[in-house]
């Protein structure tokens, strides 16, 4: 078996092409990610996803999706319900701790049951960014609050929701994402925020669900720590601010590469977000022009990196005996209308 790459990658359709499988089979990435574009039906979903680790030899390679409620939510009826976002979650917590938190846990536990009926591994959820005002719609109602307290008791909660169910949580956007003025997915926003306002606000989530197994990257300029790159991308921020300072040692992976917010050729990118220090590049869009790019530059997954990968991975595959009418039944005394 040829050893694991440094990336995630996308595909472009619901189905691989036979340039895609050659590819995939020569280049080995350690895991994958769907989007809306290569879910239509059921087994269409499992077929695509055995496709993709059978391409590279692994039939436990991790396979990545956005599965948050709201408006980011890859898994659409009839395949999944439509679940509240997280904003809905927060509402709900303001009026009543313990149910805000109950639900939030029931909804992390719903999400792994649906991604494990379509062979999924691993939801990019909680979000634990903090909004303040006047900040980018890009996070908006995906946030829990707009406090800490708040976004940490419910990001826990939905963590541990996803992890009870063999799920895979993947924190975002470290070291937050809340201030920033500009939607990353065109622009790259600058945060100008002392780095006392930062530890306080945007930090504090983090840092208190640091022993979380796996977390993305904001591609976001933090001034007050490096005023030329953004976290993606920055040696210091991951060293000194997401290693040291929140204290997180797990599976670190970028956000998408194919947004607009990172400047550079794709091959740059991924030098770019390696040798900062993430332990993965991920890329989403599924052009192969652009992949091929990330590939070139993209080395074997090892050291620490890969320690944290086996750490990550042991997560996986390891459900509690809850059953899914019950779990779905209490779930729907808070939100009726997802039953």
């Amino acid at each position: 078996m040829t050893e694991s790459k440094s990336m995630i990658l996308g595909c472009a359709g619901k189905s691989l092409t036979r340039e895609e499988i050659s590819f995939y089979r020569g280049e080995c990435p350690w895991g994958f990610i769907l989007f809306a574009r290569n879910v239509s039906e059921p087994e269409q979903i499992r077929d695509l996803v055995a496709s993709m680790r059978d391409c590279i030899g692994r039939p436990d390679a991790p396979v990545f999706i956005d599965q948050e409620g709201g408006r980011v939510q890859r898994l659409r009826p009839p395949l999944a319900p439509d679940y509240p976002a997280g904003a809905a979650l927060g509402a709900l917590w303001r009026d009543d701790h313990d149910a805000g938190e109950r639900a939030a846990w029931l909804l992390g536990r719903l999400h792994a049951f649906d991604l494990s009926r379509y062979d999924l591994s691993s939801d990019c959820l909680p979000v634990l960014d903090v909004p303040i005002e006047g900040a980018s719609d890009v996070i908006g109602g995906r946030a829990y609050g707009k406090e800490p307290e708040s976004v940490s008791r419910l990001g826990r909660a939905a963590a541990s929701g996803l992890m009870a169910g063999g799920v895979l949580p993947v924190m975002k956007h470290i070291p937050g994402h809340g201030r920033a003025f500009a939607d990353t997915h065109f622009e790259l926003p600058t945060v100008d925020a002392s780095l006392d306002t930062l530890r306080r606000h945007d930090f504090e989530p983090f840092r208190r669900l640091a022993d979380l197994p796996a977390a993305m990257t904001a591609h976001v300029i933090f001034s007050a720590v490096d005023p030329k790159n953004p976290a993606t991308t920055s040696g210091r921020v991951i060293e000194e601010v997401i290693r040291r300072e929140i204290g997180f040692d797990g599976l670190l992976i970028s956000d998408d590469t194919s947004m607009k917010a990172l400047s550079g050729d794709f091959p740059t990118k991924a030098a770019s977000i390696l040798a900062a220090g993430c332990d993965l590049v991920l890329h989403c869009n599924g052009v192969f022009e652009e992949m091929a790019g990330i590939a070139s530059r993209t080395k074997g997954l090892e050291g620490k990196a890969l320690k944290r990968a086996e750490r990550a991975m042991a997560v996986i595959g390891k459900r509690d005996e809850a059953k899914e009418t019950d779990i779905r039944e209490e779930f729907a005394t808070y939100f009726e209308a997802v039953v």
